[in-house]
């Protein structure tokens, strides 16, 4: 099992909104899914550049996470949460 972290800077919730209903899916198709997403954040330590909404995605391994996040099957799903807003992704692992 490996984890992705997901920041959204949310400027577009329509967009956010259209990807959320295919999300799942997209996620699903690579074994992919969201382990926890929040919109109130608590932080512990440091000044971090704090986003509107995170997630926490889980994948098989890492193999499965960046055929998620290349499969040109989902490049239209990809362009929702990007049009959303600003998202960074790192996987961690």
């Amino acid at each position: 099992m490996i984890y992705a972290y997901v920041k959204l800077t949310v400027t577009n919730p329509e967009s956010l909104a259209k990807y959320r209903d295919v999300a799942g899916a997209a996620l699903a198709k690579h074994g992919g899914k969201v382990e926890s997403a929040a919109r109130e954040f608590t932080v512990l330590e440091g000044a971090p550049d704090v986003p509107n909404m995170a997630a926490l995605l889980s994948f098989p391994d890492k193999d499965a996470a960046i055929a998620w996040s290349e499969d040109p099957e989902l490049a239209d799903v990809h362009a929702l949460r990007r049009g959303a807003g600003a998202s960074d992704i790192l996987l961690l692992g």
